[in-house]
């Protein structure tokens, strides 16, 4: 298994306390922008998440007052002009391989906005299980507005699933600033909590994961996931096999025996 909390990444901040993963990209004079180098480490860091046992769930938190600005103008976007097709797909592949790292890493992710959550940083949120924002969130899929389709690392997928096809065509489309009272009513964020007690919430959710029996959560977020492409009689079936899966842990004994006892169970994630 891979150890998590001596990881030192080059290109955003990395913290692992109580098994609890802390993100933030570490940028905050451009408002937190990707670079190319930001997004491949964050992909092979969330893809080797999978096998890690020291972390069992991961929380995205803004920097200086903002959550990410999307791909930086000068360092991604200038470049992608000058590219052929073939480098272009390369590229493009790569974005999209950061959402599937972060949908297939075993572990629930949490993203808590601030400021501005656009273009690429509006999908690390869409990506994400649960979302928190202050009031001054302001989140936009604006890849229209430079030219782009709105289809990119899987928003026309993911997003209608989350706030419904006709609110997530018009942000596709307009790439207009989605309000966080906006997000809320739709059901993007989770909630909407203050600035100054953004990153203790979602703190606060985080653990309450963690205390959880955080091996089934693992399998609650395969199946989420998964259920997507499945008729009703196949995700009743696989949930099934899911089900039984975790009867065979040891969490769940531990929670028959405490509910015997009328205490409280204490998971451990076996």
């Amino acid at each position: 298994m891979t150890q998590m909390a001596g990881l030192k990444p080059k290109h955003f901040l990395w913290e692992v306390e109580d098994r609890i993963a802390r993100v933030r990209l570490d940028r905050p004079e451009r408002k937190n922008p990707l670079t190319f180098e930001s997004y491949a480490e964050m992909r092979d860091t969330f893809r080797a998440l999978v096998y890690a046992d020291d972390v069992d769930a991961v929380v995205f938190l803004p920097n200086g007052g903002n959550f990410c600005s999307g791909g930086d103008v000068h360092d991604i976007i200038g470049p992608l002009v000058a590219m052929d097709m073939k480098q272009l797909l390369a590229f493009t592949r790569m974005t999209g391989d950061l959402v599937k790292a972060m949908l297939h890493c075993g572990k629930p992710i949490i993203s808590a906005v601030d400021g501005v959550a656009v273009g690429a940083g509006a999908i690390i949120t869409m990506a994400s299980d649960m979302r928190l924002a202050t009031p001054a969130a302001k989140t936009a899929f604006l890849f229209t507005r430079v030219g782009l389709a709105g289809c990119d690392m899987g928003a026309c997928a993911m997003l209608p699933r989350i706030i419904g096809q006709g609110r997530a065509s018009e942000l596709l489309y307009t790439g207009r600033t989605m309000s966080a009272e906006e997000g809320e009513r739709w059901g993007y964020y989770n909630r909407l909590v203050s600035a100054e007690a953004l990153e203790d919430e979602a703190m606060a959710l985080a653990r309450r994961i963690v205390a959880g029996p955080t091996f089934a959560h693992g399998i609650t977020k395969t199946q989420l996931n998964q259920e997507w492409s499945m008729s009703l009689d196949q995700a009743i079936e696989a949930e099934a096999q899911a089900q039984a899966i975790c009867m065979q842990t040891r969490d769940f004994e531990r929670a028959y025996k405490a509910f015997v006892a009328k205490q409280t169970p204490v998971f451990e994630g076996d």
